[in-house]
This record gives structure tokens, C-alpha cells and sequence, in this order.
């Protein structure tokens, strides 16, 4: 399986939905600390009623966010304390997800450009503080190296700074140079960044040298979980995952 061989279609769809709905109970708690993971998932009895039971995962998840305000206070890991934290954090899960599945299934992810932009920046801005649930996060630090993420289709670009103490987005007017730059469609660059499309496929381009750019590169991958495989996505299941990712598009946008 391309991106984690550990996992089973029932595996991708089982976590896909047990993490919307526990997400739907954070939105509807209004979570103000961490909290266990202690959800009631209603999983089906038989391997068959997993396609409705993601459907129905799906609704959930769409229902809790169309009745809580993004804007409201809300604890959350990352750097945004609202509950749009979670809505966007959401949102890119479930997109991963998708994307692993086409991935197995031999297909491209296609992943609209807006929406991939967005998502390059909800991962580069939270992974720094990702350690508590994915503590290789730790080991991404360098000697004042930084390296450039630059959309090919689109003018977006980010630059990452590594320290020894850790790294961050470097987003001063002074930072225009890199000792390593990556350039690929935004479509590619959220799946190069999560472990999903390897450095040396023909779709990126570096600059500074394959050789050098790539072990800077190579660090941010893996460093969240989720990976997950799959044989086959049964077409009640895609569309299950397509309808709730047109949802929350629409919200987010």
C-alpha cells in the first residue's frame, strides 16, 4: 500500500469517521482543555455498514459545525484558540484521507488549488506545536537553515526556518533568499508535505540541489500521523467523503 502498509480499507474508513465525530463532540462540548478520546463511534456490527456509517459520520460532522460559531473561544493544539481551528483542521483530515485512498487506488489526488494553498498553511503554522501527538516534530530543527515551499500554478510561497531550538515560519520582509527551495503545483505540495508524494517525484523541482535541499526536505515528512492505505474505496464511501469535503469548503471559503 503507497502510504502506510499497516492499514486496511476498514482501518482508513474506520479513523476517517471516529475523528469527525469525536471532533463533533469537541465543537458541540466547547472543549476549554484537552480531553480524551472516550467517544461513542456507533460502529456497524458487519464490515459491509461501513459505508453508512462513514455517510452518517459525515453528517454528524457537518451538522456540529453549522451550529457552532467559528468565532467562538475554544481550546485547541494548535495556534488559533477558535473553534474554526478544528472546523479547518477537519476539513484537511478528511481531504488527506481522500487523497490516500486515490493514492492506493492509482488515481491523482486532485485537490482544488485555493483549498491546497490553505492547507499547506494549516500544516507549516501548527506543526511546531504538534509535538504533544506527534513527537518526531521535536527532531525538525537545523543551524539556521531555511527552506522555501513556491507554488508553481499560483504566487504563494512559504519559508521555513529551521533553529536548534526548533523551527517556524520566517514571514519577515528581509528573509528572500533560501538554502533550499521546493516548487511544485499547489495540489503537490500538501501531499509532498504530509509524506504522500515523494521528494524526488517528477512533478517537484528544487533549487539549491537535490543533494542538499533533500535531507532538509525529507524531515517534514512522516511527522504527523495519519498515513493509512487502502485497496479499494467502495464508491458509497467516496461520495460519503466528497459531499462532507464540499460542505466544509463552502463554509471555509
Amino acid at each position: 500500500m503507497p502510504t502506510c502498509p499497516s492499514w486496511t480499507l476498514a482501518d482508513l474508513v474506520k479513523h476517517t469517521g471516529s475523528v469527525q465525530r469525536w471532533f463533533s463532540v469537541q465543537l458541540r462540548a466547547r472543549m476549554e482543555q484537552p480531553r480524551k478520546r472516550e467517544v461513542v463511534l456507533r460502529l456497524p456490527e458487519q464490515g459491509d455498514g461501513y459505508a453508512d456509517w462513514l455517510a452518517e459520520s459525515a453528517t454528524v460532522a457537518a451538522d456540529a459545525f453549522a451550529a457552532t460559531d467559528p468565532d467562538l473561544p475554544m481550546w485547541a493544539w494548535g495556534v488559533d484558540q477558535h473553534a474554526r481551528f478544528w472546523v479547518r483542521c477537519m476539513l484537511f483530515e478528511t481531504l488527506l484521507h481522500r487523497a490516500d485512498a486515490e493514492l492506493a487506488l492509482g488515481c491523482r489526488p486532485a485537490i482544488d488549488p485555493p483549498l491546497a494553498v490553505d492547507g499547506i498553511d494549516e500544516f507549516l503554522v501548527n506543526l511546531p506545536f504538534a509535538t504533544s501527538f506527534a513527537p518526531k516534530v521535536a527532531n525538525l530543527r537545523g543551524p539556521d537553515k531555511t527552506i522555501r515551499f513556491r507554488t508553481t500554478d499560483r504566487d504563494d510561497a512559504w519559508l521555513v526556518r529551521l533553529r536548534p531550538d526548533g523551527f517556524g515560519l520566517d514571514t519577515s520582509p528581509a528573509a528572500h533568499t533560501a538554502d533550499a527551495t521546493v516548487r511544485g503545483t499547489a495540489a503537490d505540495l500538501p501531499l509532498l508535505v504530509y509524506g504522500r508524494l515523494s521528494y524526488e517525484a517528477e512533478a517537484l523541482a528544487a533549487r539549491g540541489g537535490r543533494a542538499h535541499a533533500g535531507p532538509l526536505v525529507r524531515q517534514f515528512r512522516h511527522l504527523r500521523p495519519g498515513a493509512c492505505s487502502t485497496p479499494r474505496l467502495p464508491r458509497r464511501c467516496a461520495g460519503a467523503v466528497d459531499r462532507w469535503t464540499e460542505r466544509w469548503k463552502e463554509r471555509v471559503r
